[in-house]
């Protein structure tokens, strides 16, 4: 097993980075570039503002055509830039563009904290995309009969929702109160480091569960090799 941990972390590191890092340069790069060419280029700030929103929301409609279907998250990046177009085009004010990219983690943070109350939180919803099918079937066994091990996952969608809200709240601040040209900088620059932190905190509490329990909050071949047997509960007859 131990042997397997370290081709766990790599799979699981493989994974996160080959997702996220196209996200983050569609979400964020891009649309940073493209602002600030645009207002080299003498682009009003609203203008600028919507035409540097375009990226994100071809991103979400190019997901949506090949996974036939559409994700919250792209529904709600296509209807906020709607919303908010259409109202910057009344008022003229390219701060209410600006609000946009506050709303977006503040319905990220409460979706993510009413996942609370779902049948399984956030937490453990992400690690279904890390991993192996029985690596799968071990978590959920886990889940029902661990209490300490819901109680983490639980408290790491807690700290992902307060994130994206501390991130909101943020935003907002910036929006009304900096010069225009700053916010996207500055923002963007605010949630690439709200985002790294949450993960470092991530992959530490995994770590030091892992460590105090010999169970990965979000492993792979190591749940499919061995599964130890939870405080106070009968072995499962399934793996005799």
């Amino acid at each position: 097993m131990q042997a397997e941990a370290p081709r766990a972390r790599r799979a699981v590191v493989t994974t996160v980075v080959t997702t996220l890092i196209p996200t983050l340069g569609v979400a964020v790069a891009l649309p940073l570039a493209l602002y600030y060419v645009l207002r080299w280029q003498g682009v009003a700030q609203w203008q600028a503002l919507l035409l540097s929103s375009v990226p994100p929301v071809i991103q979400a409609v190019v997901e949506a055509v090949r996974h036939r279907r559409a994700r919250f998250f792209d529904l709600l990046v296509v209807v906020l830039l709607l919303v908010s177009a259409v109202t910057s085009l009344i008022s003229g004010d390219p701060r209410v563009l600006l609000l946009k990219d506050a709303a977006l983690p503040a319905v990220l943070g409460l979706w993510i904290a009413g996942t609370l109350l779902a049948a399984r939180p956030f937490a453990f919803q992400f690690g279904r995309q890390l991993r192996s099918a029985t690596a799968d079937e071990s978590a959920e066994r886990r889940w029902r009969r661990d209490p300490e091990f819901r109680r983490a996952l639980r408290s790491l969608t807690l700290l992902w929702g307060a994130a994206e809200l501390l991130d909101a709240a943020l935003s907002v601040v910036e929006a009304v109160s900096l010069p225009v040209d700053v916010v996207p900088v500055i923002g963007r620059s605010q949630s690439l480091g709200i985002l790294a932190l949450v993960v470092i905190a991530t992959v530490r509490r995994s770590r030091r569960f892992r460590e105090r329990h010999g169970v990965p909050l979000f492993g792979l071949t190591a749940e499919a090799t061995g599964e130890p047997p939870v405080p106070g509960t009968a072995p499962d007859p399934s793996r005799s």
